[in-house]
């Protein structure tokens, strides 16, 4: 049966391909962008600042006034910022979880009320498998993604008896544009200079040759179709989704192996 599908984040990646998956299967598909001049012209798309909470809601009333209700929300838009924790300024680490945390929960608060009216829907939150470990210069950006492990727990239990469920989909490396438009805060002066730039260069290789972003919006497709699908979803390579076995590795000997692969 076709769904109203509302997706953050579509001008490119991740966003992009699930929207035109969907859109492809028949399904009602609502894409957001932040920059007007990024509109998808497959799937339909609305002009969006995920950090403007009254906007947001906005456009979530605006879509149901127009369809009746949004069967599927899938949290997407996101930001990195990576560097040095020691001289990563305040500022930027508070944009950087009001993007890819508060600004979601956002989403969800004001779609949960039509989802428990009409007693079905489903989130899902596009999070990362670097919100399974601490990586190197990564570490605000980590922790803002492996927030959302734990919300998706406590987020499950409340809203059981509405049937709602909420899903985290981890991907790896993948072709995104994400390197890009990364925002890198490091000094070239900085004592951290050195090993920063062996971390970045390695991110970079790998996202380069990375895995077609198609994978997550075929997991995506089959998610939506399943009755009681699982919280936590790890797509990517081989190792890649065994990073959860970390803890049977004493952490210094887990440190180690990170160290290794990045350098």
């Amino acid at each position: 049966m076709s769904k109203v599908i509302l997706i953050t984040g579509t001008s490119s990646g991740f966003g992009k391909s699930i929207a035109e998956k969907l859109h492809s299967q028949g399904h009602t598909v609502i894409g957001t962008s932040r920059n007007g001049d990024k509109i998808n012209s497959i799937f339909k798309t609305m002009k969006l600042d995920i950090n403007n909470y009254e906007m947001s809601k906005s456009l979530i009333n605006k879509i149901i006034d127009s369809h009746g209700r949004i069967d599927i929300l899938i949290n997407n838009a996101g930001i990195n910022i990576t560097g040095p924790l020691e001289t990563t300024d305040m500022s930027d680490l508070k944009k950087l979880f009001d993007t890819n945390f508060f600004s979601h929960i956002n989403m969800i608060q004001n779609v949960l009320p039509n989802m428990r009216s009409k007693k079905q829907g489903l989130i899902i939150n596009i999070t990362s498998i670097a919100g399974y470990l601490g990586l190197p210069f990564w570490g605000a950006y980590c922790a803002s993604k492996s927030s959302f492990n734990i919300i998706a727990e406590s987020l499950n239990i409340e809203l059981k008896k509405h049937n709602i469920n909420i899903v985290n989909i981890a991907p790896g490396d993948y072709k995104t544009e994400i390197a890009s438009n990364r925002v890198d805060r490091v000094d070239p002066n900085s004592p951290y200079f050195k090993e920063y730039k062996k971390v970045i260069d390695n991110v970079n290789g790998k996202m380069k040759h990375g895995r077609d972003p198609i994978e997550v919006a075929e997991l995506v497709s089959k998610i939506i179709n399943k009755q009681n699908p699982k919280i936590n979803y790890l797509v990517g390579g081989f190792l890649e989704k065994k990073i959860t076995l970390k803890s049977l590795f004493p952490d210094k000997i887990f440190q180690k192996i990170i160290m290794k692969l990045y350098n």
